[in-house]
């Protein structure tokens, strides 16, 4: 795959900085996107995990699914069949199917037969729902609505009843979503944990016109709002039940400018005033006005890092699940770190430049972030000033 400026006419800057980026990442011998681009300067940048690849690229096609222009030696049909088929096939997480689902609407493409068995056999025996974590009931929700906009015969009656489930199992009177159904884990929730649900609700609730899920998905999106930190970082980590921030870190790129947007986005549409300047706060974290104030972009290769750790914990997430917990137990929010301990993870993963092109690819508004100066640069900082250790 080999994409050049005028291969991709029409698309704002950032989303010709992903779609560029993703050429990077891209694997032909496999045909398909990366787990991991690594940016610490080694030789061989790809690496390459066969179910976390595929998923990826299911989740990068989605993205792709709203852009315009995309490249034309990018064939969304043959790479969505090529990879959907492969998921029955390789230890994916039961959100994958879910991905299939949305991603198989949003293109127009149908998904494979023995997919379908699969989906069918995850979601027919309702008592298995109790073990979904949120992204994978999240993904699911989101996919079948997708689904039941081209076939409501087949799919709204089961939206209806993965919707209720969520209602029942995950939704949390803070105005957060709980992990999971039951289980010592499920009132620790993540930011993903909370988008996914959130992005649930709104799709739901938009096909089946239900305004009790705008609603829970617009409570949510304020809840978040409200816990956002002061250079704009989303949390990570949240005690669910006192809607409390237990870890702010680590604090990911991708959601700054890629996953909360594609809920701002419908917050915004469904009278959240405050999600636009939310959205932008977020995105100018990523642009450098974060705590260690550099930009988490490579712009000579088109990728994004991957996020702001602790330094200490950056190769383990056992000191996070403690603080977490002591946090919670002394009813106490999470503190800030010192700059100097915080270290960049250097590492891009395909996915992420997928959310790019979903929260921003059909997007006429923000005219300053997707025309950034900084997403057609031609130089960056010196590598060694973006090293961990």
């Amino acid at each position: 795959m080999n994409i050049n400026a005028s291969s991709l006419p029409g698309n704002p800057p950032l989303i010709d900085y992903a779609v560029k980026g993703l050429e990077k990442c891209w694997l032909p011998q496999h045909g398909r996107w990366s787990h991991i681009y690594h940016l610490d300067g080694r030789a061989k940048p790809n690496e390459s995990l066969p179910h976390s690849d595929v998923f990826y690229t299911l989740n990068t096609l989605l993205g792709l699914s709203r852009v315009s222009h995309v490249p034309s030696n990018l064939d969304l049909h043959a790479i969505f069949k090529h990879n959907v088929a492969l998921l029955t096939h390789l230890p994916v997480a039961k959100y994958a199917f879910g991905m299939a689902l949305w991603a198989s609407g949003e293109l127009g493409v149908e998904i494979p037969g023995h997919v379908l068995d699969a989906v069918d056999k995850i979601l027919s025996e309702k008592s298995n729902w109790h073990t979904f974590r949120a992204q994978d009931l999240g993904m699911m929700l989101s996919g079948v609505v997708a689904q039941a906009k081209r076939d409501p015969a087949r799919w709204s009656a089961l939206a209806a009843d993965l919707s209720a489930f969520l209602v029942t199992h995950y939704h949390c009177r803070s105005g957060l979503f709980f992990d999971a159904a039951r289980g010592i884990r499920r009132r620790f929730s993540s930011f993903a944990t909370n988008t996914y649900l959130t992005l649930a609700c709104y799709h739901y609730g938009r096909f089946a016109n239900d305004p009790r899920f705008i609603d829970m998905a617009n409570a949510c999106a304020r809840k978040l709002i409200a816990l956002q930190g002061p250079n704009g970082e989303w949390p990570w980590f949240f005690d669910t039940p006192n809607g409390r921030v237990v870890d702010f870190y680590e604090i990911y790129s991708v959601h700054q400018y890629g996953m909360a947007p594609a809920f701002l986005e419908y917050a915004g549409q469904h009278g959240v005033t405050e999600a636009r300047e939310a959205l932008i706060r977020g995105f100018r974290w990523v642009l450098g006005d974060n705590q260690l104030g550099r930009p988490m972009l490579m712009p000579d290769l088109q990728l994004t890092i991957r996020s702001q750790v602790r330094r200490s914990e950056i190769h383990t997430s056992k000191k996070r699940a403690i603080r977490a917990a002591t946090n919670v137990l002394l009813r106490r929010s999470s503190s800030w770190a010192d700059p100097a301990d915080i270290a960049l993870r250097l590492e891009c993963r395909s996915y992420e430049l997928g959310w790019i092109l979903w929260s921003f690819g059909s997007c006429s508004d923000f005219p300053e972030l997707v025309n950034h100066p900084m997403f057609g640069a031609a130089t960056r900082p010196p590598i060694k000033a973006f090293r961990s250790n």
